[in-house]
């Protein structure tokens, strides 16, 4: 019912290039150049005539812009495939320069934040990771441990923080895209934070803010699985519950930039408190610190000790291999609100394909046979096929670098179109 992927480096197997392979329509709304550019970047190598016919433009419009690209050094011609008889001029491709620009990508979480740099083609160059406090944190300590961070990843590729043209940046919480305010998250003390205006203050470059969660469907989207998909969802278990979704191969925010909040929604009136501040949250059934809550009950710890919830989960999955009653019972607790939330994910979008990641997708209780089960009684079929389950264990980086994708296309559109930094 489902098919598992692990990767290290956060990028499962491709082909070249980087964004989305499928057209948009709103792409209507963005000069042919950009089209183009975005069309070769995509393809990783594209010749003159694929560009003509995967855009419908004519061979004369495609040798003007392509020439104009060219001139303003964003595309560059080099050799294609090899000729299949000795006679003849080698056949030529158009791709990206990739030293047109630089961007860092940042995944910030509870325990360790993560950066990577790429070039304009997206080819990652160098990356670095940051312990850090699990505790909220005034905005200025985070703004020193981005500062270090990008210290660190900058260091690792022999750039400058001058080499930069933008950054992207995904955290938990409630992120507003468009403001770059954060209403609320678990990483900082205060609510309402005004963190695009002061990171820029800072470090004098833009700043494109989201999510994590949707960070994460952007690496999907541009690097792995979702490249060539129209319609998807990704939902990530961590310090916190997830959703990216994906529909028309464009991520999806609602109108405010701020939707998607499947932790939140609630499945419990009066329930178990979430860290939100609010009871009967998905999250407070299914994240790390809410089983780490009843793990202490089950192992017979103490809940007030400094042992960390990953390290109390370790123990209680340990357990629950071994036969405990008391550990099964949480984790199949925890499975079944899983199975509610991807139920109504299925009834509300019904999308191709979801996505389960995130660190404690290492625990397989959460993806049983009888949780994916529980997840298709629970959704009205009509003898339809199933919605498809994966689950892609990556590591951090894929956060980040799906954090340079929002990067990426501000620095795209700054160059060919509409700027948004």
């Amino acid at each position: 019912m489902y098919e598992e992927i692990t990767a290290e480096g956060g990028e499962s197997e491709k082909p070249s290039g980087c964004g989305p392979m499928l057209p948009i329509e709103s792409n209507e709304a963005k000069p042919l150049r950009q089209q183009i550019f975005e069309y070769v970047r995509a393809a990783g190598r594209a010749a003159r005539t694929d560009v003509t016919r995967a855009l419908g433009i004519s061979a004369g419009s495609a040798t003007t812009l392509t020439a104009d690209l060219i001139t303003a050094n964003l595309l560059r011609e080099v050799e294609g495939a090899p000729r299949e008889t000795g006679r003849g001029r080698p056949p030529v491709a158009l791709e990206v320069v990739p030293k047109g620009h630089h961007v860092i990508g940042i995944k910030l979480s509870d325990e360790t934040h993560s950066a990577v740099l790429t070039d304009f083609a997206g080819n990652m160059l160098g990356d670095a990771s940051l312990q850090t406090q699990p505790t909220p944190k005034p905005l200025d300590a985070l703004l020193e441990e981005i500062d270090a961070l990008m210290d660190l990843v900058l260091k690792s590729t022999d750039k400058s923080l001058a080499d930069i043209s933008a950054v992207g940046i995904g955290m938990s919480g409630i992120v507003d895209f468009e403001t770059g305010m954060v209403p609320w998250s678990p990483l900082l003390v205060d609510r309402d934070v005004d963190m695009a205006n002061a990171f820029v203050s800072r470090f004098g470059l833009p700043l494109l803010l989201d999510n994590d969660a949707n960070v994460l469907t952007l690496a999907e989207l541009w690097f792995g699985a979702g490249r060539s998909m129209a319609d998807f969802a990704v939902v990530t278990i961590e310090h916190g519950v997830g959703m990216g979704m994906v529909l028309g191969n464009q991520l999806f925010r609602g109108s405010r930039g701020m939707g998607l909040e499947l932790g939140h929604i609630k499945v419990q009136l009066d329930g178990a408190l979430c860290r939100c501040g609010q009871r009967g949250c998905l999250e407070a059934y299914l994240a790390d610190y809410a089983l780490a809550r009843e793990a202490a009950t089950a192992l017979h710890r103490n809940p007030r000790n400094l042992q960390s919830p990953a390290a109390m989960l370790e123990a209680l999955f340990a357990q629950a291999k071994s036969g405990n009653e008391a550990a099964l019972t949480i984790f199949r607790r925890a499975g079944r609100y899983l199975s509610v939330g991807l139920s109504n994910i299925i009834q509300l979008f019904d999308p191709e394909l979801i996505i389960l990641s995130g660190a404690r997708m290492k625990y397989d209780y959460l993806y049983a046979d009888e949780v994916l089960a529980e997840m298709q009684k629970l959704t009205l079929n009509d003898g339809r096929a199933p919605c498809r389950v994966e689950i892609h264990a990556w590591g951090d980086l894929a956060w980040a670098r799906g954090a340079t994708a929002l990067a990426l296309t501000a620095v795209t559109d700054a160059a060919l179109g509409e700027s948004r930094a």
